[in-house]
């Protein structure tokens, strides 16, 4: 998951409330939560501040800029005991928040996911309030315990989307949902892209515009070729495009500009990459039959192919037999067959995806 910047904050609870075993659950629920995310200083940030006596900062939004790194800090990250002074924890949040030194950003999405088991021993209400209104959002997860009506009052709004309450031992349940939900945070106001192909993407933005208010034009090129740059045009009404006809494996810079007659809207800008080309083979030769062999080929074979799997046997029957060749062989020779037999041969092509494609033929030995 990448074009999409925010900074996020894990507010752990790691006073002596919660035993050593749920909190190893909610560290394995944050490391999962986090894994499809592309970090940097322009994708997404995190941070996280355990709740106890005393609120700690486990590290900096800044300090962990990929998946791999940020995961392991996770791992690594041991549980302090003491109070669950929450309020302290949420007032010192809101500081961390909005400051250089921690290595927050100005002008991107906040969001906090509290991770609890539902108590605290100090007043949450007012420090929540301020962090929302300073327009960070706030999701909970409550193991199980704790008021409703108060963590429900806590969370952003509304609370059926932003509040969770769920068993420990089933947190893996709830982890695409809250991923999805801080996605959605995350790029509410920004140009991306959906549903990427080998040729085609599908960009969402948020309404800026309406029928009445003006027209969007959208320009995109190969970064490596800026030149070839297209444009399109829709009505305001509109809040996503598929762009098609694109060319495999290539970067776009694409720019989406609001021409409103009202209010002036700065472009939005965002970065997709098209995917390999993942065909099947276009082609299955069968050639040089023998009484127990047969030489097979085929192509196209591109660059994507990281293997191809070889599946023969004879027709009428279930039996059946597999042959790999690397990703950079078009042929093989299939050996110690019937004579005077009918094979079916499938070719598949193993994409570095993890996506398959295949192609079958007839083959038969010689008597």
């Amino acid at each position: 998951i990448s074009n999409s910047e925010g900074d996020l904050l894990f507010l752990l609870d790691s006073s002596g409330s919660v035993s050593y075993y749920e909190f190893s659950r909610v560290k394995e629920f944050m490391w999962d939560l986090v894994q499809p995310f592309t970090f940097g200083p322009k994708d997404v940030q995190a941070s996280i501040i355990h709740i106890s006596t005393m609120p700690t900062m486990e590290f900096p939004f800044d300090r962990y800029l990929s998946s791999g790194t940020l995961q392991q800090a996770i791992r690594d990250t041991r549980q302090l005991m003491g109070d669950t002074n929450t309020g302290k924890a949420l007032s010192y949040a809101k500081e961390k928040f909005f400051s250089d030194e921690a290595g927050a950003r100005p002008d991107v999405p906040k969001v906090l996911v509290w991770v609890t088991d539902g108590f605290s021993t100090d007043d949450i209400s007012e420090p929540m309030q301020l962090l929302k209104d300073m327009g960070v959002t706030v999701f909970i997860v409550s193991t199980g315990r704790g008021s409703y009506l108060e963590l429900s009052a806590a969370a952003s709004q509304p609370p059926e989307k932003h509040l969770h309450f769920v068993d420990v031992d089933d947190l893996p349940i709830i982890t695409k949902e809250l991923r999805d939900a801080i996605l959605d945070v995350i790029q509410a106001n920004r140009l991306h892209a959906v549903d990427i192909t080998s040729s085609s993407f599908h960009l969402m933005w948020p309404k800026l515009l309406s029928q009445e208010t003006g027209y969007y034009t959208l320009e995109y090129a190969p970064t490596d070729d800026l030149a070839r740059k297209r444009t399109k045009q829709v009505s305001g009404a509109h809040t996503s495009l598929v762009l098609s006809n694109l060319a495999p494996e290539t970067t776009y810079e694409v720019a989406l500009i609001p021409e409103s007659n009202v209010h002036y809207f700065p472009p939005l800008t965002t970065r997709v990459t098209t995917l390999a080309e993942e065909i099947s083979p276009a082609q299955v030769v069968i050639s040089e039959s023998g009484p127990r062999s047969f030489h097979v080929s085929w192509a196209p074979t591109p660059d994507s192919v990281i293997s191809y799997q070889i599946l023969y046997g004879p027709l009428p029957g279930n039996s059946v037999k597999l042959l790999e060749v690397d990703g950079n062989h078009n042929s093989t020779v299939v050996e110690n067959l019937a004579p005077n037999t009918t094979y079916l041969v499938t070719v598949t092509a193993i994409y570095k995806s993890g996506k398959e494609r295949s192609l079958s033929a007839k083959a038969c030995t010689q008597e």
